[in-house]
């Protein structure tokens, strides 16, 4: 056996620490991502004791960030990304030129040349892909108009980040730095084509790419799903999956100079097509959840701390133009657009952070000899400082959005809403917490029954269509307390929790049982282990789909079991529901 194993050890440690770092930063209540990274500082470079692999892990993080963006696209359809073009494209496109404009101004004021300040405001101009998925996801807000819109956003920058890194020779001219670096030159480059051959070779590839997409991968790649399922073997479902996501992400790149993570999102946006694509979700979350891990790890390693003291006043302006400068930028051309403030203010928290983009770039940037390390160091401290305060802009932007439009209703920009939910007037009723698939039903019976009860819910489209029907609603995550307190429990009668998330529904069945000891509680569950968490945390009854489908079955088939058999059949079980 080896006894280097940097690969293990850099794996170990950093999900190590990340756990000890995340649950004491939950623990104070803080996101556990400023945990993560905080673990990254503490075995990168600049800390003492053991220093992670720092190549290594950015490979491991590059590896989140496909499956990351491979699981919004099997929730994303083509409608939805065609519907948010007219204010994602032009809106992404004067947010960077705005960004870019801003960190050329500093760069100039610190006595940087051009192409220096170019690709110092390129790199404060681009969100990362990770901080902004993981905060929509985290607020359940992926399904919404303004997650559309953030995504749409997203998909923007990283097509325009893709032209930059294939402009990065001309723009390296500007102070003659990059004639002497071939690895970054493309091959059309190095084949005699002119500047603008590179910019058209580069658009007929990605278009070439997504239209091979759109015509063979989204036949062929639900086709080789259903195939494989029919197999009927999981272990090659789960392999298929990640299969899928791996080779087109890495396909795409090495053929058609595409980013690795949008090679990935338009493989899960085909694989939607198929009935199969939400257990592919299902199936590929451990490993996303694990190594987007890895990325804030990785990102800390970058992270010298000592910088902060060595330059404070312009990294304080770093930090200004990418948390305040371009979030007012984004906000206002939202608003132009006449999208509600609640969406504008969405869009500024997702976007008041830079990731994987700048710091590609920042490294280009000094290895061209283009850009001084300064800027790099800059670059990495305020990514590292934006990422951990992205959290208080989401707590911002709540707080802002019933103070800048209070004549609208809409709930503000998390799921979490505060101070602007009303509790309901209902007494002796059900409350329903989710109305997909299995709430629906539910209130449908009640509705039937004339039985009063309101949802709790966050998918604005659902929303929607309750309102329309009257039903009355309770808009944000219900494991949030001041959403779950506006249900009012201490006066209802039962609780029926109808999401699938069982640490979310074991938040809400705790809350419920404080408020109303005498509430009768009904959820959901897929496991049996599910089953007894919910029933320890105070559930009455536990229903989980698998017993309920078997229980059916046995019903079928007593019901089918011959008449002169009935004398010496003795009763078809199934474990009971708790």
């Amino acid at each position: 056996m080896p006894h280097e194993t940097p690969l293990i050890a850099t794996i170990v440690v950093g999900l190590g620490l990340a756990f000890v770092f995340g649950t004491i930063a939950q623990r104070f209540r803080i996101p556990p991502l400023v945990g993560y990274l905080i673990a990254g500082v503490a075995v990168g470079p600049f800390t003492p004791g053991f220093v992670a692999d720092q190549a290594l892990a950015t490979e491991l993080a590059e590896l989140g960030i496909i499956l990351l963006m491979f699981g919004v696209g099997l929730h994303f359809s083509l409608q939805d990304l065609l519907s948010v073009r007219k204010i994602a494209v032009p809106g992404a496109v004067v947010q960077i030129a705005v960004a870019t404009l801003m960190g050329l101004g500093l760069a100039w004021l610190m006595g940087w040349g051009i192409a220096a300040g170019l690709v110092f405001g390129l790199a404060l101009s681009v969100a990362s892909t990770v901080v902004l998925l993981r905060a929509l996801q985290e607020r359940r807000l992926m399904e919404t108009d303004r997650g559309r819109i953030a995504v749409g956003w997203l998909i923007v920058e990283d097509l325009a980040m893709v032209l930059v890194l294939v402009l990065f020779p001309a723009i390296a001219s500007l102070q003659g730095g990059a004639e002497g670096i071939p690895a970054f030159e493309p091959l059309a480059a190095q084949a005699g084509f002119g500047l603008a051959g590179i910019v058209v070779l580069t658009l007929v590839k990605i278009v070439v790419f997504i239209g091979l997409m759109l015509v063979v991968g989204r036949r062929v790649i639900p086709w080789i799903l259903h195939y494989i399922a029919h197999t009927g073997s999981r272990e090659l479902f789960r392999l298929a999956v990640l299969a899928i996501a791996l080779c087109v992400a890495f396909g795409a790149t090495k053929l058609f100079d595409v980013s690795l993570a949008l090679g990935a999102f338009f493989a899960g946006m085909m694989l939607r097509e198929s009935p199969l694509s939400a257990r592919a979700a299902q199936e590929s979350l451990p490993l996303r959840d694990a190594f987007a891990v890895l990325f804030f790890v990785s990102v800390g390693m970058m992270f010298d701390p000592m910088s902060v003291v060595r330059e404070p006043w312009p990294l304080l302006a770093t930090l200004a133009i990418i948390m305040l400068g371009k979030s007012l930028a984004a906000y206002l051309i939202v608003v132009v657009f006449r999208h509600p403030v609640a969406t504008a203010l969405t869009i500024s928290a997702s976007l008041s952070q830079i990731g994987e983009f700048s710091f590609i770039l920042a490294e280009l940037g000094v290895a061209s000899q283009i850009l001084p390390k300064e800027g790099r160091d800059l670059i990495m401290a305020g990514a590292i400082l934006s990422i951990m305060l992205n959290p208080l802009m989401f707590a911002a932007a709540t707080w802002l959005a019933p103070r800048l439009d209070p004549r609208r209703e809409e709930p503000a920009v998390t799921a979490a809403v505060t101070e602007v939910i009303r509790t309901t007037e209902l007494t002796d009723h059900t409350i329903v917490i989710g109305y997909g698939r299995v709430g629906a039903l539910v209130g449908d019976a009640l509705k039937q029954r004339q039985l009063p009860f309101l949802v709790a819910e966050v998918g604005e489209s659902l929303l929607a269509k309750l309102k329309q029907s009257g039903i009355e609603t309770v808009t944000g995550n219900a494991a949030q307390p001041e959403v779950f307190g506006a249900t009012n429990p201490s006066r209802a009668r039962h609780l029926v929790i109808a999401i699938p998330e069982a640490f979310e529904a074991g938040q809400i069945v705790q809350q419920a049982r404080a408020a109303n000891p005498d509430i009768r509680i009904i959820a959901r569950a897929h496991a049996d282990a599910e089953v007894d968490h919910l029933k320890g945390l105070g559930a009455d009854v536990v229903i989980m789909g698998e017993r309920e489908i078997a229980r059916g079955m046995i019903e079928e088939l007593e019901r089918r079991v011959p008449d002169t058999a009935q004398q010496d059949r003795r009763p078809l079980a199934v474990g009971s529901v708790v």
